[in-house]
């Protein structure tokens, strides 16, 4: 039985309808002839922010090219010029036959190309000839595109013969988007020039935007002004007024490149360029009736369809907006995204983070560009069953690879601006491409993510700031807060159940001596050795403190008159070995001073501290001047 083959398709933008269509019959194909797809989708270039984009365009670095045997390439997609050569230099060095799209910049691909130019040139030869328009404008895709660029030099060919003059006003550059189209319409009507007789659009999107703004500043098409698009999508076709277009065989493309690429992974010979045709479609918009007769039936059911669906799924961006809006922890996180994939009629879905996604910023989980070595999936939903998958390589991607011919996933990126958190796979369903709001869903999805980070590393820095409240940084050990804190409540517990209590007050002798002599580095030094004896001399439930420069403090709930000896001992002979080990040229030394009684009512806590100071104090007279308090 011959391997299944695996195909790489890349793209952007898959919720357009131009995508769609030559998605559809990408998959199509590769069912019927038992190829699987893995399908890596940006939606790049529609967020303003540099930073989304390159979070977008992260999923790209995902692809182990490895784990493929060719190449769909729809590039003529992706607007991003530094994205595209990157893509295009990886796919070089993977050796893959690779089929492209509308693209004649890269001769070792293989190209299935619509003409863009001859019906291009009969819609705008029409509208001068039959319109008697005299006036024109353009609006282009992006000047770096290759369908761009031959649907304005088909314009310009046009005009040129026609004797219509174009200027630098005359032609306005987008980016396919159908904003572009809202925002070219703004231009033209602020500019208070004269309208054009007609705009040429090189896509549908753009033209129906442009069309709805015009309308609202009470500009009437085709009576004031003639507007056409490109492609021919649904929206165009049941617009009103019904769009002049041009109609192109999106389903053949996408089928006629996965054949391709088939064929020349079983080392079969294609032709290097397959070129398929296009036609204008003359409708209202232009001023002509549309020759296409529409199934009215048929029209209210597929637009009931759209309106419900589109109710349906604004039903499930709010109600899962709202409830992940209270999710605190990564497991609250995705037990109520679980309770939602089964909305979005897909067989399996899986959420893959990066190892140290939730990482302050700043810190090495922080991965702005590729994805970590290591992912895991905390939530795989599979024909319903929820589990957790795991730590896998990231060079695997899917954590569930295709076992079945025919299989798609959809790999999309999940982010916060430009940082990482991995992404989210979704396999044989149409939730990506046909639903409107699979874009807005992965960012809900992101934004909660990115909230539950921020409110771990808030909790993590709110647990810092109280470490380094209570704790000496010198010693390690608690310092007059974090001592005060912790021995209230055992001071009290011995109050209530009439337990003797501990107390030992140490003050290092000679420190300013080995300031002074040896500098304050083996000061520094001296004092953490004194911590760390103080520390070997307390009992399990006792706690230590450094209560002030070179004053220490130990507390033992429940000693008694024998464990205070001890504990002197102790620390008397603990201070000896050290002193031996270290050979220092000065002597690390001590005086303590160690009380051990009930409490009275009259007592506190700080009275039964002085009483074990002055003790302390009564020690050090004992030893040289130098070493006596002043």
């Amino acid at each position: 039985m011959s391997k299944m083959k695996e195909l790489a398709l890349i793209v952007a933008g898959i919720d357009e309808e131009y995508q769609n269509g030559v998605i559809d019959g990408i998959i199509a194909c590769a069912k019927e002839r038992g190829a699987s797809v893995s399908c890596f989708a940006a939606f790049g270039g529609v967020i303003t922010g540099k930073g989304y984009d390159i979070g977008e365009y992260n999923i790209y670095n995902l692809i182990n090219f490895d784990l493929f045997d060719g190449v769909l390439l729809m590039i003529n997609t992706i607007s991003d010029s530094i994205q595209k050569q990157k893509i295009v230099d990886r796919i070089k060095d993977s050796g893959l036959p690779t089929v492209v799209f509308d693209c004649e910049d890269y001769p070792e691909f293989y190209n299935i190309t619509i003409d863009n130019t001859t019906a291009m040139e009969e819609l705008v030869r029409h509208v001068i000839k039959v319109h008697g328009a005299k006036r024109l404008e353009f609006i282009s895709g992006p000047a770096s595109n290759p369908e761009a660029q031959a649907r304005l030099a088909a314009f310009r060919r046009v005009c040129l013969e026609n004797d219509i003059p174009l200027s630098e006003d005359s032609i306005h550059y987008g980016s396919f988007r159908s904003i572009d189209g809202r925002h070219m319409a703004e231009q033209i009507v602020r500019s208070r020039r004269t309208l054009p007789d007609a705009l040429i659009c090189a896509n549908d999107a753009m033209a129906l935007t442009a069309i709805r703004e015009f309308t609202r500043h009470g500009i009437k098409i085709p009576e004031d002004m003639i507007v056409t698009g490109f492609d021919d999508t649904y929206n165009a076709r049941h617009h009103y007024p019904s769009l002049t277009t041009v109609e192109r065989p999106l389903n053949q493309a996408g089928w006629m490149a996965c054949e391709t690429v088939l064929r020349l992974i079983n080392g079969e010979e294609c032709d290097k360029v397959r070129k398929l045709d296009s036609r204008p479609v003359l409708a209202e918009s232009c001023g002509c009736q549309s020759v296409e007769d529409t199934d009215i039936p048929a029209y209210k059911k597929s637009t009931y369809q759209i309106i419900d669906s589109c109710r349906e799924d604004i039903n499930l961006l709010n109600r899962l907006n709202s409830e992940l809006a209270e999710a605190e922890t990564e497991t609250e996180s995705m037990s109520i995204i679980s309770g939602f994939l089964g909305d979005m009629n897909c067989e399996r879905c899986c959420l893959c983070l990066c190892d140290g996604w939730d990482s302050p910023w700043g810190s090495s989980g922080m991965m702005t560009s590729g994805y970590a070595p290591k992912m895991n999936a905390p939530l795989i939903w599979d024909k319903g069953a929820v589990r957790y998958f795991g730590s896998f390589d990231t060079t695997q991607m899917n954590p569930i690879p295709h076992d079945e011919p025919g299989s798609i996933s959809y790999f999309l990126p999940l982010h916060f601006r430009e940082r990482c958190l991995g992404y989210f796979v979704a396999t044989n369903g149409s939730f990506p491409t046909k639903s409107m709001l699979c874009h807005s869903v992965l960012m809900i999805i992101s934004n909660s993510l990115e909230n539950v980070r921020k409110l771990i590393s808030l909790n993590s820095a709110i647990k810092e700031l109280d470490r380094l409240y209570v704790i000496d940084p010198l010693c390690g050990i608690y310092n007059r807060n974090g001592f005060i804190r912790a021995a209230d409540a055992k001071y009290r517990e011995c109050r209530r159940q009439d337990m003797s209590i501990l107390i030992s007050f140490i003050d290092m002798d000679g420190l300013k001596h080995i300031n002074d002599d040896f500098g304050h580095n083996e000061g520094d030094l001296a004092l953490q050795r004194l911590s760390s004896i103080i520390v070997d001399c307390c009992r399990d439930g006792w706690i230590c403190a450094r209560f002030g420069g070179d004053e220490f403090i130990i507390l033992g709930p429940g000693g008694t008159e024998k464990d205070a000896q001890e504990l002197n001992e102790t620390f008397r002979m603990r201070l000896a070995q050290i002193n031996k080990l270290l050979g220092k040229p000065y002597e690390i030394s001590a005086s303590i001073g160690t009380i051990c009684e009930k409490i009275s009512d009259s007592d506190t806590m700080f009275g039964l501290i002085t009483r074990a100071d002055e003790l302390m104090y009564e020690q050090k007279k004992k030893k040289p001047s130098r070493y006596i308090r002043r």
